[in-house]
């Protein structure tokens, strides 16, 4: 889905641009996708899982998401530079498209400035438009307490949580956090 494109004020002063997008990112994604994914461990990829993903692979997956009537992805750049994404995806069968689940991230070096809260609010309004959507779906990592803090501000709740889901490198293993909010009407 195609949105609107916006633009907003960081907490430090600096300008954000939000848009879809498009064929000319795909270097830039494959290049954050790498980034983000060795920055943290609440990811669910490692950097060399990102390798296998091509260019023309990426380009597909945009298109299909641009060309979509119910899922939508953003980017949001910082001077240039690509500082997070963040994706809706809606329920396409009739038992499930009440439902949508939302995923989001950011370079290290972007958090705190407000990013993530404001992403989100987008997702949220990207999700009252389809008046199908009833309830919001997102997953956390055991430890994310950032992003946990944000979803909980934002009225999502812990609805499960599934043991030992995530298992690193070094064998650790932790829990995955399911979390849902109701949109209100």
């Amino acid at each position: 889905m195609l949105v609107s494109g916006f633009e907003f004020d960081l907490k430090d002063g600096r300008r954000a641009l939000v848009r879809n997008p498009g064929e000319e990112d795909v270097p830039a994604l494959l290049d954050y996708l790498r980034t983000t994914a060795g920055e943290t461990h609440f990811l669910m990829r490692y950097p060399e899982e990102c390798t296998g993903i091509s260019p023309d692979a990426e380009k597909h997956f945009i298109e299909g998401v641009n060309s979509s009537d119910t899922d939508a992805m953003l980017l949001c750049f910082v001077e240039g530079r690509l500082a997070g994404n963040c994706q809706i995806s809606c329920g396409k069968r009739i038992k499930t498209r009440h439902r949508a689940s939302l995923a989001i991230a950011l370079l290290r070096e972007f958090w705190g400035l407000g990013i993530g809260r404001r992403l989100m609010n987008e997702l949220f309004r990207i999700a009252y438009e389809n008046e199908n959507v009833l309830q919001l779906e997102l997953e956390f990592i055991e430890g994310n307490d950032r992003a946990r803090a944000l979803y909980e501000s934002l009225g999502f709740e812990v609805t499960g949580i599934k043991p030992d889901a995530i298992r690193l490198k070094d064998g650790t293993l932790l829990d995955e956090y399911c979390m849902m909010t109701k949109l209100k009407r």
